[in-house]
């Protein structure tokens, strides 16, 4: 029986006004029991605040009439962990984020990484306006651009199932930052996947690359780990393995994709997730048809603009005869599950070009795995 301590016979408008304190599924028709409390709903309109961008033109927010932050922050169910040190959300996967399996597509996994990413930036006081900068960011125009993307999933969430999200930053090195994330079930807090990416700042009026800077470091380092804290470790994994440029011609291809507007982020250049999606178009169907994706590596070489057209090509990549699976995780936050059988994967190179000139945009290398016997 399910038990709710506010008024109101819509229980899904209840979603968006509760705090959970048991496990969400409940209200998805879960055979469980859960309870749930729920603060008293003002029926006056929030206040509105007004805000600067780095324009100097004001722009109008939503606010609590507590102060207390905006109605998306008492709305979103995420916040900083104790050690104030890395974010954690949860999210309800929707009927419009899953594929024919009715399960999240890898391209919503990408979306969600994103979203906990800039939720966590904007907890901590970055600016929204633009993806997570730094005050010393806005001053100079600075950008942070995905320089490389490793998402690998142990099991797809399937529709109405709730995912929890981890994410926190670290500093690599001078021209570099890292962000790592580890995905679990709720509330049976089963780890289902991992990703860690690498970022670069890019001056937003020159599109060219720059260090980050010590000003900037300083800004961020202050709500990041101490100490070195990997989703996934450094050996014996793929993460951050070189990944070869594909041969031409390819063994499988499709040719002349055009990104569309809304491809394109509040940074002016495709989505870093629309690339995934070009990726898959040229992976064979017949892995499509008997295989669901393991792990996907995406390095970012040059950005695409709205009038770029794309090439995606695909051709199988030859297995290490001496290559590892990862027996178990030793970083700090707990053991991955093992992998499939060498023998039901399946391992592929891709690269993105322009149709114009060739030049790369993206290459990458995914992992298969046998679909499991229903």
């Amino acid at each position: 029986m399910l038990k709710v301590s506010c008024n109101g016979s819509d229980q899904i408008q209840s979603l968006a006004q509760c705090r959970f304190l048991g496990s969400p599924r409940s209200f998805l028709s879960r055979r469980r029991s859960t309870a749930l409390s729920c603060s008293p709903v003002t029926q006056t309109s929030p206040a509105l605040a007004v805000v600067s961008d780095r324009s100097g033109v004001g722009s109008e927010v939503k606010q609590d009439e507590s102060g207390s932050g905006t109605l998306a922050d008492r709305l979103r169910l995420g916040n900083l962990t104790e050690d104030r040190l890395s974010y954690k959300e949860k999210f309800i996967v929707r009927s419009y984020e899953v594929g024919i399996n009715k399960t999240a597509t890898v391209e919503t996994i990408a979306n969600l990484l994103q979203e906990v990413g800039c939720n966590h930036a904007q907890s901590v006081g970055f600016s929204t306006d633009g993806f997570a900068t730094t005050p010393t960011m806005r001053k100079l125009r600075l950008i942070w651009v995905t320089a490389r993307m490793h998402i690998e999933i142990y099991k797809y969430p399937a529709w109405s199932d709730v995912v929890e999200i981890e994410t926190w930053c670290q500093g690599d090195g001078k021209a570099r930052t890292r962000r790592d994330f580890i995905i679990k079930d709720y509330p049976t807090n089963q780890v289902i996947g991992r990703a860690t990416s690498k970022w670069v700042m890019m001056n937003e009026d020159t599109r060219r690359m720059q260090k980050v800077s010590d000003d900037v470091r300083e800004e961020f380092l202050v709500h990041c780990p101490r100490e070195l804290r990997l989703a996934i470790p450094e050996e014996n994994n793929n993460s951050f393995k070189k990944i070869p440029i594909l041969e031409d011609p390819a063994q499988y291809s499709r040719l002349g994709l055009v990104p569309r507007r809304a491809d394109l982020d509040m940074n002016q250049h495709v989505n870093n997730v629309t690339y995934i999606g070009w990726v898959l178009e040229s992976t064979p169907q017949e892995i499509i048809d008997t295989h669901e994706l393991q792990s996907i590596t995406l390095d970012y070489r040059r950005e695409c603009q709205h009038n770029d057209i794309v090439d995606s090509l695909t051709s199988l990549e030859p297995r290490d005869d001496d290559s590892e699976v990862i027996p178990e995780l030793q970083g700090t936050n707990g053991s991955a599950i093992p992998a499939e059988g060498e023998q039901n994967c399946q391992q592929f190179l891709h690269l993105l070009r322009l149709s114009s000139d060739g030049l790369e945009i993206n290459r990458g290398r995914t992992e298969w795995r046998k679909k499991a016997a229903r």
